[in-house]
């Protein structure tokens, strides 16, 4: 799998039933995905918020974050105001905070910060490797290969996910929103997520 900016529901489902998990470390850095984009639920809508990046790199684990656009300010303002209301915000926002408080260099450090804080608050404990150098061809592969079926413009089907509705604070305005950040489920369900993963 990809690496993912607080990434969506389907990602760590995937995380949570797989066996062992391998994050792709050594692909080249693509635009409008969840590697550096995580979509929430807002008064008016899906929102997507994007960290800004130095694209530069070689490869994904090389990419650096910019400090462009007063980012991180921004994206802890929606965050507030999208799920102040929500059951669980209170309780978890002091484990989310810090993510916005301090500066991180590379862009799959940061991911991968975010990835072990919220395996411990939905308490799972995937098996997860990172990947020696990448395999462009699928067939090479003895797993499944999910770096772009996981994708917010362009999903690809995915039998193996499975959706289920939960309470979102904004569901009498727009309907249950599917597959959105983590981050939408843990604020909203605390302590069961998971049981949606």
């Amino acid at each position: 799998m990809s690496t993912t900016y607080f990434g969506p529901v389907q990602w760590f489902q995937k995380l949570h039933r797989a066996e062992h998990v391998m994050i792709e470390q050594w692909e080249s850095f693509q635009k409008q995905t969840y590697r550096n984009r995580c979509l929430i639920a807002t008064t008016n809508g899906v929102q997507a918020l994007t960290v800004p990046v130095e694209k530069s790199a070689a490869c994904i684990k090389e990419i650096r974050i910019s400090d462009h656009g007063n980012w991180r300010h921004l994206h802890w303002n929606a965050l507030q105001s999208a799920y102040g209301e929500s059951p669980f915000f209170e309780y978890y926002q002091d484990d989310i905070r810090p993510f916005y408080e301090k500066r991180w260099t590379f862009l799959f450090d940061f991911n991968e910060a975010i990835r072990q804080k919220m395996c411990e608050l939905i308490d799972i404990a995937p098996s997860v490797t990172f990947t020696t150098a990448y395999i462009t061809d699928p067939q090479a592969l003895v797993v499944n290969d999910y770096r772009t079926v996981i994708n917010p413009k362009h999903p690809a089907k995915d039998d193996d996910f499975e959706t289920k509705a939960y309470y979102q604070v904004y569901q009498m305005k727009h309907g249950f929103l599917e597959n959105l950040s983590i981050l939408d489920l843990l604020f909203n369900m605390g302590p069961e997520s998971i049981f949606y993963l």
